[in-house]
């Protein structure tokens, strides 16, 4: 059988995070970035009782995961929609709050593995980079029609990239020569622009300005942004959010929103802290955790992996009992 090859990343340890509130009657699972679904079906395969409402940008990924997760066809809700959209696709489907929310961040197996979507910078590819590949801007026009200030900012921003001025001053002639439009060209600038030195470490001299380009073709980090607050708000009690990060930018995010539902909310003077001013959340992991060698060594993908979870454990103020 053909098709991408899924090995979802730290899957028994994402299990064990959503078990305890899944075990509950009823109890349902969104799984926010659901890919080609691979830590859904465990979940559905091991918690009989659990349903599962999966969401992705992705058409193509959203058709495979329906493929794979058929035997579980009775106990899915599967919804075209971006990830920020959880209030609405939970308010369409009727569910006023829910038991756990997946988030596996960033470019999915099959985005990666089919070349002509254009996120891998191993390959020749069209410069496309949009995890919905039927509308927005693509990757080519970001770099055919930014402002070279915009380009820098980008680079800089999204891709932790030192050397942003130097790889736009290239970007900027070049285009004028003849625009961007497949991957080989630009990874062959990018890695002329770079030091020799420098391209020696830090893995693949490409890899930020790809991470870069594909964060502003998806809008990542806004939606991330608003998707964190509404999943944090989604969960009822003892329900979870468990994040999956592969950069430091969107742990970075992860951290900060449940920083915010974890500390107490009231005066540092006062001498008894009333309930409702006590956390929301409460953490689960301690920091961000990783995969093992040796899951690495056998998923290369779990190498920059970051996980977070946390535990809703008062309702928030104002919240109907």
């Amino acid at each position: 059988m053909g098709g991408p090859v899924h090995v979802p990343v730290l899957l028994e340890r994402i299990v064990a995070l959503l078990t305890p509130p899944l075990e509950r009657p009823g109890a349902v699972l969104v799984d926010a970035t659901l890919g080609l679904g691979g830590h859904s079906e465990a979940v559905l395969s091991r918690i009989p009782g659990v349903h599962l409402v999966g969401i992705d940008r992705d058409p193509d990924a959203l058709d495979l995961a329906r493929t794979r997760l058929a035997p579980y066809a009775d106990r899915i809700s599967l919804v075209h929609a971006v990830y920020d959209q959880i209030p609405e696709v939970l308010a369409d489907l009727g569910i006023p709050h829910v038991d756990g929310v997946l988030f596996d961040l960033g470019v999915s197996s099959m985005q990666l593995d089919v070349r002509e979507r254009g996120f891998a910078y191993a390959e020749d590819a069209p410069l496309d980079m949009r995890m919905n590949g039927r509308d927005g801007i693509t990757a080519a026009e970001v770099l055919n029609t930014y402002a070279p200030e915009d380009l820098v900012r980008i680079l800089r921003a999204y891709g932790e990239e030192r050397f942003a001025s130097r790889i736009v001053s290239r970007i900027v002639a070049a285009r004028e020569k003849e625009p961007f439009t497949r991957s080989a060209r630009l990874v062959e600038l990018v890695r002329d622009a770079i030091p020799a030195a420098t391209r020696r470490t830090g893995g693949h001299p490409a890899k930020r300005t790809f991470q870069a380009l594909r964060i502003e073709v998806n809008d990542e980090l806004q939606v991330l942004e608003r998707a964190l607050p509404a999943a944090i708000d989604a969960v009822g009690l003892g329900g979870r959010v468990v994040v999956m990060s592969y950069h430091s930018l969107e742990d970075r995010l992860t951290k900060q929103a449940f920083a915010r539902r974890t500390r107490v909310d009231a005066p540092p003077d006062m001498p008894v802290v009333p309930e409702e001013y006590q956390p929301e959340l409460r953490l689960v992991t301690r920091g961000s955790e990783q995969a093992s060698e040796t899951e690495v060594a056998d998923n290369p993908r779990a190498r920059s992996v970051r996980v977070r979870a946390a535990e809703r454990v008062r309702r928030p103020r104002g919240a109907a009992a």
